[in-house]
């Protein structure tokens, strides 16, 4: 009896110490500011010292020059986004170094891909974004925060609305005039427009002028540009509903109208992180309008055209959604070796054949398929695929008060027949 009890609670030991052992964290996080050392809380200066490597960017190893006390190793050139150097040494006393606060557009979110967070310990700094929000008195809740390091200043697009108060990281010095540019030419001009430089440091600036005024040189790399948005009549505001208006678009005829194009949206259904394929895509304007509804979205544009292509990329940009894959090739040849979507609109080419049941083929189970039809050919497309699969069929027209002589009038547009249907599980 007594035997038996002693090896369950060595078991029982055994096993914990294990998972002690599994889950104690080997990689140490540490944000830091431009303060550098002194701004380093005691915990933070602890997991540096001990680290047996340091990982981080140059000027990040610069700063916390004073804790360490092993190996500073800077991150390779070209950056490794799988983070290869730090995996490889899992269970040794590792430290990676980060701009203010990592998990907030940080190196934090990219590591953590490849290691788990229980074998990591965190210690954030106050980000770009919080040091702002403090310095402007803004509340941080209420600010519409971008990053654009390394990425396309056209996502700030959207954010553009009256009122509207935008933070937003940079890349480097030459970002703000881009900016500056770019609120100007989008007829928001007269909003105010704050850079704050190398924040929390010795060297930490701030100027502030309207966008429309903005001359400013000798630009610290390290900035961050704070927009308090004022729209000038005309200017290029991208509403939050469903179904913009036809003339933000640029196109050549080929695009689903305002109001085809809000029902459309609204059958498609678009969920967080969901890829829609938007196949004959025309001006792109369902694409775009599905990655508007919120930024974890993605689309791939498939456009036989090539000047239309090349005319969905410019909408792309001009909407803020510059991450919209355009691809050139008819369907359904142009589905070989796409991801899986989860949903798909078509809107052209519909009637060609093997497009409707390559589409089909391709989609996730439990995905969403839309397609509308104008012409008699492709409505005996939807009628017989209603009829075998089921799904819901309806009819849209739309008719437009028109001027006739001194008086005015109905003029119809030519009705679309929508087919939706969802592929079983």
């Amino acid at each position: 009896m007594t035997s038996e009890y002693s090896g369950t609670d060595n078991a029982s030991t055994q096993k914990k110490a294990s998972a002690e052992k599994k889950e104690k964290p080997w990689l140490s996080i540490v944000g830091i500011g431009e303060d550098g050392f002194e701004g380093l809380g005691r915990n933070a200066i602890a997991a540096i010292e001990a680290a047996e490597i340091v990982f981080g960017g140059k000027r990040h190893l610069e700063l916390a020059a004073a804790a360490i006390h092993s190996e500073a190793r800077p991150w390779p050139v070209p950056f490794d986004a799988e983070m290869s150097d730090v995996v490889a040494l899992r269970g040794g006393k590792v430290c990676v170094l980060a701009s203010g606060d990592p998990f907030f557009y940080g190196v934090g979110v990219t590591l953590l891909r490849r290691i788990n967070a229980d074998e990591t310990v965190c210690y954030p700094s106050p980000s770009a974004f919080s040091l702002a929000a403090a310095r402007l008195g803004w509340a941080l809740q209420s600010v519409d925060c971008v990053s654009l390091h390394g990425r396309s200043i056209d996502l700030l697009r959207p954010h553009l609305h009256p009122g509207a108060r935008i933070i937003a990281l940079t890349s480097d010095e030459r970002a703000p005039a881009l900016i500056a540019e770019l609120l100007t030419s989008s007829g928001f001009g007269q909003s105010e427009f704050v850079l704050l430089e190398a924040l929390g440091g010795q060297r930490e600036k701030r100027r502030q002028v309207r966008a429309a005024d903005f001359a400013f040189d000798d630009i610290d790399p390290l900035n961050v540009v704070a927009i308090d948005v004022v729209a000038a009549e005309g200017a290029r505001v991208l509403p939050f509903a469903q179904g913009l208006d036809d003339s933000l678009f640029e196109h050549d005829g080929q695009i689903t109208k305002r109001e085809i194009r809000a029902v459309t949206l609204s059958s498609l259904a678009p969920r967080r992180g969901e890829l829609l394929w938007d196949i004959g895509a025309g001006s792109g304007s369902i694409g775009i309008e599905w990655m508007l509804s919120h930024p974890s979205l993605r689309a791939i544009a498939i456009e036989h055209h090539p000047e239309r292509a090349e005319r969905i990329a410019r909408n792309a940009e001009a909407f803020g959604v510059p991450g919209l894959e355009v691809l050139i090739g008819a369907a359904p040849a142009a589905f070989e070796g796409l991801p899986q979507p989860d949903a798909i609109f078509i809107g052209g080419g519909g009637s060609e054949a093997g497009v409707l049941e390559g589409a089909m083929q391709a989609l996730k189970p439990g995905g969403r398929l839309v397609a509308n039809a104008v012409t008699l050919e492709m409505e005996a497309v939807l009628f017989d695929a209603h009829a075998r699969l089921g799904g819901s069929m309806i009819r849209l027209d739309v008719s437009r008060v028109v001027a006739l002589g001194s008086m005015s009038g109905w003029r119809p547009a030519m009705p679309v027949t929508q087919w939706s249907w969802v592929k079983p599980c």
